[in-house]
């Protein structure tokens, strides 16, 4: 689509130009734009390829970073009330 445009618009600026029918050089001119095009497409279809790898990437070890976050949550409470038995079991044993 893109190399389509900028085609049309190498064309129409030859017709603009005066010029009723391309000459080799136009064409050549032409076919250069083209394959620049063609070419800077695939260097964006590429481009575009590897942000999408990144961005899934990222969304998986923002998923595994968020999993890991919740087990430490868990693990920090479990202790934290481990810690409360403990605290209650010397306060019962102090008072014997």
């Amino acid at each position: 689509m893109k190399k389509l445009l900028v085609s049309g618009i190498v064309m129409s600026s030859l017709l603009a130009g005066g010029c009723a029918s391309l000459t080799e050089q136009d064409r050549q001119a032409l076919d250069a734009a083209t394959t620049t095009a063609n070419n800077a497409e695939q260097a964006v279809s590429g481009a575009q390829n590897t942000a999408d790898t990144a961005l899934s990437r990222a969304n998986e070890a923002y998923a595994k970073a968020e999993e890991a976050l919740a087990a430490a949550l868990a693990a920090q409470k479990a202790a934290n009330e481990a810690n409360e038995r403990a605290r209650r079991m010397l306060e019962r044993a102090s008072m014997k």
